[in-house]
């Protein structure tokens, strides 16, 4: 019976189709044994990897070795028999490059042909005893190997390894056994008969697959990576064509941008939320030599503590439980670019640590390997907070902040840039005109004024979705803008960032229902990720009240 493939069967095979589907078989070749017109059995082979193609000469070879073994165990008891079995298997093992062998259980006696003795390097005519065998085996092989034996005799199960052995000049080869007890008329194991044959070459073809598999895992990895950063700028692109803003202090910023831009000089973004410290940072990235690659952005806020590392430096399969495959880390990504480390206060100490090194040697290890990778980043940090006052308070190590500290650029925050505010409002509208559908002409002065006195706690950002919440609800050409309802009379003067921030993202809160994620959720209001709102809820001791 040829069945190349499980189609070929026919519509009454259905019992035979599902019992192939259940052994994982794709092919099968199976010839039988008989004894005149009396069938002792069948020799099966079967594929469970691919389908295979049963070749003609393949098929007449399994018919003789079905006939052999059909001999054997017709006229087992006959030595003459015996001879002439032993004549045909050697025949049919030789055509098919495997090597017979029988193990006799209670002497421990190895019968085997020539092909096994070739395989394991043993001279010809050798005694060969189980122990012998065993000592062929590589060392950390044999206790498999001798269990596997034991559990075969004593379960009547099938015996089937791969062990390597030593040939007596140290080369070391692969061994794919398969065999199967053979029992007395008491029940009691009488003999185990199977066949060797010598992966070396196919593992050595598969280890050589595999290595490839890898590398084409990485690149594959790397590839997407690099689509993602390349997905993202587009997605992620400026909220206007170039940087808004013709007061005084962004001419300045603008201006330090332009120096810093042609070295490969660290720089440190100082500014309050929603600044737009990362605007410019893809500047100092565009006018730069590496314009040419991705920026790389992090986010150190939103990564947890239990991830940052892998994230950064990357990772080696098993480096830790779940770690599957080998990951490429952001500092690898970024070799011949730039970094884009946001939120940078967010470091845990360790890494602060690592980072260092990176800053210094250009050197670090993925996690789970010893072996240094060299890298060549441009670094960009950028934080909402005095750094200055963290090393102080020992929150940020002395030595990493002087060393990002390179070309610091302290970006203002918008109430302190009211002369920026017409302009922005004005991009953000041209922005939404486009999304909406929608044309605004016109914005009043006394409105345009009130917009200009606002302290804007959350700068551009808090101001674009203002815009943005007044291009929905606007009917005409006229803007209908309004201030949030804290006017900047009602703010004392003495009032400090963290509360303002704090007091700003309670009031968002309130008025979206405590529904931090999702559409008209307060993290889309404030134009923050859910990650991010929700970490500085924690930092800020923002927490939901308890129902009544």
């Amino acid at each position: 019976m040829v069945i190349n493939r499980l189609e070929d069967l026919p519509a009454d095979a259905e019992a035979e189709r599902r019992l192939c589907l259940a052994k994982s078989m794709k092919s099968l070749l199976s010839v039988p044994m008989l004894d005149g017109q009396r069938t002792l059995g069948s020799c099966v082979l079967v594929a469970v990897r691919a389908e295979r193609i049963w070749p003609a000469d393949l098929v007449q070879r399994m018919r003789l070795v079905a006939t052999v073994f059909a001999g054997a165990l017709v006229r087992r008891h006959s030595e003459e028999s015996l001879r002439e079995s032993e004549a045909r298997l050697n025949l049919a093992a030789t055509s098919a490059e495997a090597g017979l062998w029988i193990l006799e259980i209670s002497s421990g006696h190895i019968w085997a042909t020539e092909k096994v003795r070739e395989l394991y390097g043993l001279a010809p005519g050798q005694e060969l005893n189980f122990e012998d065998f065993i000592q062929i085996i590589a060392p950390e092989d044999r206790a498999r190997i001798r269990r596997s034996v034991e559990q075969a005799t004593r379960t009547k199960g099938d015996f089937q390894e791969e062990y390597r052995i030593v040939h007596p000049d140290g080369t070391i080869r692969w061994i794919a056994a398969r065999g199967r007890p053979y029992f007395d008329p008491s029940g009691e194991s009488e003999r185990l008969m199977g066949v060797s044959l010598d992966t070396s070459e196919h593992k050595q073809m598969e280890n050589q697959l595999r290595a490839r598999l890898e590398e084409i895992e990485g690149l594959k990895q790397q590839l997407e990576k690099e689509n993602i950063y390349l997905r993202k700028e587009i997605e992620l692109k400026n909220v206007h064509a170039e940087i808004v803003g013709r007061g005084q202090a962004m001419k300045r910023i603008l201006a330090q941008v332009e120096q810093v831009a042609h070295t490969d000089a660290t720089v440190l973004i100082q500014g309050e939320t929603g600044t737009g410290k990362e605007l410019l940072a893809r500047a100092v990235h565009r006018l730069s030599a590496r314009k040419d690659r991705s920026l790389v952005t992090v986010n150190c806020a939103s990564l947890p503590p239990t991830l940052i590392e892998s994230e950064l430096f990357g990772r080696e399969k098993g480096a830790y439980t779940g770690a599957l495959t080998r990951m490429t880390g952001r500092f690898e990504l970024a070799d011949g670019a730039t970094l884009f480390l946001d939120e940078i206060d967010e470091l845990p100490q360790d890494i602060q640590s690592k980072l260092l090194r990176v800053l210094e040697e250009g050197r670090f290890e993925r996690l789970g390997s010893t072996n240094p990778l060299q890298v060549n980043v441009r670094i960009i940090a950028a934080t909402n907070r005095d750094l200055a006052r963290d090393v102080e308070q020992g929150k940020f190590r002395r030595d990493l902040y002087y060393r990002l500290n390179v070309f610091p650029i302290f970006v203002a925050p918008l109430r302190d840039r009211p002369e920026d505010i017409p302009l922005l409002v004005w991009a953000f509208v041209r922005q939404y005109e486009k999304k909406m559908g929608k044309r605004i002409d016109h914005i009043p002065r006394k409105i345009m004024e009130d917009l200009q006195h606002y302290p804007w706690p959350g700068n551009a950002r808090e101001l674009r979705n203002v815009v943005e919440h007044a291009m929905i609800v606007s009917s005409g050409k006229t803007l209908d803008v309004r201030a949030p309802r804290m006017a900047s009379s009602e703010i004392p003067a003495n009032l400090r960032l963290k509360d303002a921030e704090r007091s700003h993202i309670l009031g968002v809160l309130e008025k979206s229902g405590w529904r931090i994620a999702g559409q008209g959720g307060a993290a889309e209001i404030l134009g923050l990720k859910r990650t991010t709102l929700q970490s500085k809820m924690k930092k800020l001791g923002i927490k939901r009240p308890t129902p009544r």
